[in-house]
């Protein structure tokens, strides 16, 4: 099937400007293109007419979109936020989200990137680029541990097939693993990175991140195309002095001309609003210029279009009223303040050695969670099975580790949570 004209003209300014963005491009990616005589398009030119009978919204006489009294009484925001929003997302948070990344990432400076584009949060982001990015034919390099969804989303979604590397070795970064995998075989490359890890909760220091960089890098220069989806969820969630606090898309983002490296972001974990459903997709690759990110940014808003039309605008006109509030700052301050006391409540409680008869941490220094791994004989379902029935205590199963929220547990339940994996840890071993 022959690919429509406008698809064609974005894949000609991107094969133009960069070679490696087209070849990483999947079959939909290569199709996939934003049309510029749609009906958004369309209603964009008609926008201050006096008369507009193009989008398909409903109107009051006075121009303001139609809505309900019993709604509009509960949001005391403009009602603008009844309307839809562009398929990209609002210009005014797609330039606010930009600046700051800038300002989480002081090493950015300077560097460009593409400005973001709104997705319905950050499982809606990967799929976009999963669909820009992922066929059947291709692997994506992951950490064995991982978050099930890249599977449903990758694996199911698109039929790409999952490689492994392993994400620690004697306590650390697995810098060797990553690579092996990495140097195994020539031409296109998929690698996700997700720091803080999901459900780890370790976020590499910078001579780690610095070392990833490097074997990123030698990748590239020898032919490789090479695309980093790098999952930014728990961005910012850093307790320890000597982790990298800046994404590693800062260093990404302009390393080689063979490495696109894609930004997947937004204020779920940062700003406290899951139901909000609202991410970003953000681009960037060295010597990347705005005629490239603009095709870019027409392709994953096609994507987009095709898939949920757009992202909420009522979510995203009320993030960026929290984001222009004199105490967003300080607000935002208090309740990492909150999860660091929880972290550090973790770190005393397993400084005690009779938990290491059972079970023992693998490494955690960030983000909502850690993994306990269990001593031999010990299974992590039946543990799981006997903490929900007996103790009164939930906790998540991956593979044979326990995953541990102390994100949602308050800092005064923590030293029992853990007594009580070990009594049930205890109990199993001594019915055997």
């Amino acid at each position: 099937m022959p690919l429509n004209t406008e698809a064609e003209q974005l894949n000609n300014i991107i094969k133009s400007e960069s070679p490696t963005v087209y070849h990483l491009l999947s079959k939909k990616g290569s199709a996939i293109y934003f049309p510029k005589k749609g009906v958004p398009a369309q209603s964009a030119d008609a926008k201050d007419k006096k008369i507009n009978a193009t989008i398909g919204i409903a109107l009051e006489d006075d121009g303001t979109a139609m809505r309900l009294k019993s709604l509009e009484n509960q949001i005391n925001i403009s009602s603008g936020a009844f309307n839809y929003a562009p398929s990209h997302g609002r210009p005014d948070i797609r330039e606010k989200w930009r600046q700051m990344i800038y300002d989480k990432n002081p090493d950015l400076q300077g560097k460009e990137i593409s400005l973001p584009i709104v997705t319905s949060a950050l499982t809606h982001g990967l799929n976009m680029v999963a669909y820009m990015f992922a066929d059947s034919n291709d692997k994506i390099i992951i950490p064995d541990l991982f978050w099930e969804n890249y599977e449903l989303i990758f694996g199911n979604g698109y039929g790409a097939k999952s490689v492994f590397f392993k994400l620690f070795k004697n306590n650390k970064f697995d810098i060797a693993s990553l690579k092996s995998k990495l140097s195994k075989g020539a031409g296109k490359k998929i690698l996700l990175l997700n720091f803080p890890n999901n459900p780890a909760g370790y976020t590499p220091s910078t001579t780690e991140m610095q070392e990833i960089v490097k074997i990123i890098k030698k990748s590239a220069d020898l032919g490789n195309k090479i695309l980093v989806i790098v999952d930014d969820a728990y961005f910012g969630l850093v307790y320890e002095d000597e982790i990298e606090k800046q994404s590693i898309f800062t260093w990404l983002c302009d390393l080689h001309e063979n490495v696109l490296a894609v930004k997947v972001d937004g204020p779920t974990k940062e700003d406290y609003v899951w139901g909000f459903r609202i991410g970003f997709i953000t681009y960037g690759i060295k010597n990347g210029n705005k005629e490239l990110y603009s095709a870019l940014e027409a392709k994953t808003a096609g994507a987009i279009r095709g898939d949920i039309s757009c992202s909420s605008n009522l979510s995203q006109l009320l993030l960026l009223k929290a984001y222009s509030s004199e105490t967003y700052t300080q607000e935002k301050g208090e309740k990492y303040d909150l999860l660091k006391s929880r972290y550090e409540k973790v770190k005393e409680v397993l400084v005690n050695k009779k938990f290491q008869k059972y079970f023992y941490p693998l490494p955690y220094n960030s983000g909502y969670f850690l993994c306990v791994g269990l001593k031999k004989g010990l299974d992590a379902e039946k543990i799981r099975q006997l903490l929900l029935s007996k103790y009164d205590t939930g906790i998540i199963t991956v593979g044979n580790l326990l995953r541990v929220a102390y994100s949602s547990t308050s800092k005064d339940n923590i030293p029992q949570l853990f007594e009580n994996i070990y009594s049930a840890c205890e109990e199993l071993i001594n019915t055997k």
